[in-house]
């Protein structure tokens, strides 16, 4: 069975697809559909919903970035509070570690909710458990300083799995609201970067700025010695991660469900063993290449923005803490630029091309790190720029094409089980290279041996990844519908009853939008 071919789009070649059944194209946008069916009303408020939509999973991804950023700082402060014996580099990773786990679970758990209930209900939840354990992890208290630990590590994996939520919900939602409209589809790399990866990346950069703030009205200046205001400072900045879950709940509460996932959902038992069986059939090596990626990606990104502030203070002994965390979150400001460039080149270069550019690049800048790192070493600033540099670089590519890639190569009925899938690889590989990366430097008696050695297993595991995305990851019509069509023509060709699919508005409506249609019909 055949359908037409697809059109190929200037940046972009067709997409040759698994199995035999092509994607078609082109269609009108899901809004000019609607309202070219003469329902304005819904059209309207699908609109409003998108926009609700994209602008605050931007607000809800910023929040993840910040909570998982703001321990690295912390860190620091655990370190001067609290002897090694009680916070040793085994209590540390745990730390670091409980949110990457929590986040693993969250992947996967929500990636299979929002397919099976609905977006919005999984959105709700998501937010429900990440607000639980930000408040766990803020008032962490045992009758002694190791159960305070184990009680912020449990707070800290609750958060997680919240946060974790965060990427199959968000991702899938803000990719498909901008399909909505033929103008954002044309756009949709960088909006989709903006509301992703540069969210995430301004909460690291914001949980730099935060812990300054709080540790100068304590009184604690850049040559301030002692613990004074340490305790308040750490809980004060895990509680401020409370502000953007909270901030997006109302408006969460309001949101539809989006166009692509009232037409093609196949909701609770529709998505059946014999279904995912013939998606690995169709999908096996977008399957590998959107997991690998993203693992790769992670493997390296999250460890070398975690560890800014310490290797910064290895640079430089003489930094105090303030000086150590203010030239962190410099380094992480670098990220913000790179998430611009690469959406940008998203929407020109196609996202294939995007990302194995931006591993290319990243591999080929962390070898001339390490191997200069002797003769740069000398100088903090040369050191942060050409480190930011580094990380810019990864962010311009995977950063921003890794969560896209994942939600565009996968039909709407399974999208949020791919993508939180792939994510959840994600997150396995920060936990692991948070995990080895600190070994790895303590394991060589110089500290800018270890440093190089970090660096050099950085850039083979970058240029890994951009081999990874030449031979696995396919260039994609930018109308999801094309995918979706192809997906249904499939089931169907092997069997599968796909009468039944969808839901109807009234599944994710609130009473005073059903009040609305209904006077409007």
């Amino acid at each position: 069975m055949s359908l037409a071919t697809q059109p190929k789009h200037e940046d972009e070649d067709p997409v040759k697809t698994m199995g035999d059944v092509e994607p078609t194209g082109p269609h009108p946008s899901p809004l000019e559909q609607l309202e070219g069916s003469g329902n304005y009303a819904l059209a309207h408020r699908s609109k409003i919903s998108a926009i609700f939509t994209v602008v605050f999973s931007g607000i809800a991804l910023l929040s993840d970035g910040y909570n998982a950023g703001i321990v690295g700082n912390m860190n620091l402060l655990f370190a001067e509070l609290y002897p090694k014996t009680v916070f040793s580099s085994t209590i540390k990773t745990r730390i670091s570690n409980s949110f990457f786990i929590g986040e693993i679970v969250g992947q996967l758990f929500f990636g299979v909710l929002i397919d099976r209930i609905g977006r919005k209900a999984g959105v709700l939840l998501t937010t429900g458990a990440l607000i639980l354990g930000i408040i766990i992890s803020a008032a962490a208290h045992g009758t002694t300083d190791i159960g305070l630990f184990w009680m912020l590590i449990v707070g800290r994996g609750l958060a997680g799995v919240g946060a974790g939520g965060e990427y199959p919900v968000c991702g899938t939602s803000s990719i498909e609201a901008a399909d909505e409209t033929a103008f954002v589809r044309k756009r949709r790399g960088f909006l989709v970067a903006m509301i992703g990866d540069f969210a995430i990346d301004f909460g690291f950069v914001v949980a730099g700025i935060i812990p300054l703030i709080v540790l100068s009205a304590y009184g604690y200046g850049i040559h301030s010695t002692g613990t004074y205001g340490f305790e308040g400072t750490w809980r004060i900045c895990f509680t401020l991660g409370l502000i953007p879950p909270l901030a997006v709940f109302y408006f969460r509460i309001k949101m539809l469900n989006s166009t692509a996932y009232r037409k093609n959902a196949m909701k609770g038992t529709r998505l059946s063993l014999k279904v995912f069986a013939l998606a690995f059939r169709r999908y096996w090596l977008r399957i590998i290449g959107t997991c690998a990626c993203w693992f790769l990606y992670d493997f390296c990104s999250y460890p070398f923005g975690l560890l800014s502030s310490t290797i910064i203070g290895q640079v430089n002994p003489n930094n105090t803490i303030i000086q150590n965390i203010g030239w962190g979150t410099l380094i992480n400001a670098f990220y913000l630029p790179g998430c611009v460039v690469g959406g940008l080149l998203m929407d020109r270069m196609g996202r294939k091309r995007t990302q194995a550019f931006g591993f290319a690049l990243q591999g080929v800048i962390g070898m001339i790190l390490g191997g200069a790192l002797a003769k740069i070493q000398t100088s903090t600033g040369a050191f942060t720029v050409v480190y930011g540099i580094f990380l810019a670089a990864a962010e311009a590519g995977p950063g921003v094409a890794t969560i896209l890639i994942a939600g565009e190569v996968f039909p709407t009925a399974i999208r949020g089980h791919m993508l939180g899938f792939a994510a959840a690889w994600g997150k396995a590989g920060a936990a692991i290279g948070t995990q080895v990366f600190t070994p790895i430097q303590n394991a060589f008696t110089d500290e800018f041996k270890g440093q190089q050695a970090v660096f050099l297993i950085g850039s083979a595991v970058s240029i890994v990844g951009a081999i990874v995305t030449v031979i696995c990851i396919p260039n994609m019509s930018r109308e999801l519908e094309n995918e979706d069509e192809a997906w249904r023509a499939y089931l169907e060709a092997n069997g599968v009853d796909m009468s039944d699919v969808g839901e109807a508005i009234e599944a994710s409506a609130s009473s005073a939008i059903k009040n609305e249609l209904n006077r409007e019909e």
